[in-house]
C-alpha cells in the first residue's frame, strides 16, 4: 500500500490538478498541457539546488540589496538572484537564494515562509525544478500553488498541500466534485426506498394481523 503524503514526492500534472490527488483525467487543458509538457530544467542555472530556495510574492520595488539584506541573517549566501524582464528589467517578483550551509537553508524555509518584507507576504520553499522529479513549470500548465481567480489551482506543495481522500471503507476512495455528489445522492434515494419498501411491508403485515 502506497504512504499517502500531502506533498507531492514527484511531480505527476495530472494528480497536481486534482486537490486529493485521485483526478484519472484532466480537467482543464493546463493539466493537459502540462502533461504532454517535455520540459527539461535549465543547464544554464548554476549552483547547488539542495541549498538553494525559491523566494516568491515579493513587492516589484524590492531589490536584491534589500533580499540580501533579509535572508543572510539565516545564514551565509552564495549566490542571490532575483529574476527580471529581460527586455524591461522590471522584477518578476521571485528570486531564486543559495546558502553555503544545509542548516542555514532549512533555517531560512522555516522561518522566512509568511515574513512580510515591504508590505508584501513572501512565500518561500526548497527549489523544485532541479530537485522534484518530472517537474513542470507553471508556464507549461505545471507549478505549484497559484490563486483561485487565476484557474490554475495546482496542488502537492508547500503552499497548497494534497488533502487527503475521502475513503468510506468500500471500494475506492470516493472523489470530491460532481461526479462524486451525483453518486452520492443515487445511493441515497435507493437506501431512502430501500427502507421505505421495508417499512412499508411491515406496517401492512402488522396491520393484517390486528383484523
Amino acid at each position: 500500500m502506497v504512504e499517502w503524503s500531502p506533498i507531492a514526492k514527484a511531480y505527476e500534472p495530472l494528480k497536481a490538478g486534482s486537490i486529493d490527488g485521485t483526478d484519472v483525467e484532466p480537467h482543464d487543458r493546463a493539466v493537459w498541457r502540462a502533461m504532454v509538457a517535455r520540459y527539461k530544467p535549465n543547464k544554464g542555472v548554476i549552483g547547488d539546488p539542495l541549498l538553494t530556495l525559491f523566494v516568491a510574492r515579493l513587492n516589484p520595488q524590492t531589490t536584491e540589496e534589500r533580499l540580501h539584506q533579509v535572508f543572510s541573517k539565516y545564514g551565509d549566501i552564495q549566490r542571490l538572484r532575483l529574476v527580471r524582464d529581460i527586455v524591461t528589467g522590471f522584477s518578476k517578483r521571485y528570486a531564486f537564494i543559495e546558502y553555503k550551509e544545509e542548516r542555514a537553508v532549512v533555517r531560512a524555509r522555516r522561518d522566512a515562509n509568511k515574513l512580510v518584507v515591504d508590505q508584501h507576504e513572501l512565500f518561500v520553499d526548497f527549489e523544485q525544478e532541479r530537485t522534484l522529479k518530472g517537474w513542470v513549470p507553471r508556464r507549461l500548465g505545471g507549478g505549484q500553488g497559484g490563486k483561485k481567480e487565476s484557474g490554475q489551482l495546482r496542488f502537492g506543495g508547500r503552499d497548497r498541500p494534497f488533502r487527503k481522500p475521502i475513503n468510506l471503507g468500500v471500494g475506492p476512495s470516493i472523489h470530491r466534485g460532481r461526479k462524486a455528489n451525483k453518486q452520492l445522492d443515487v445511493n441515497t434515494v435507493v437506501l431512502l426506498s430501500f427502507r421505505f419498501r421495508y417499512f412499508s411491508f411491515i406496517a401492512i403485515l402488522f396491520w393484517e394481523r390486528r383484523h
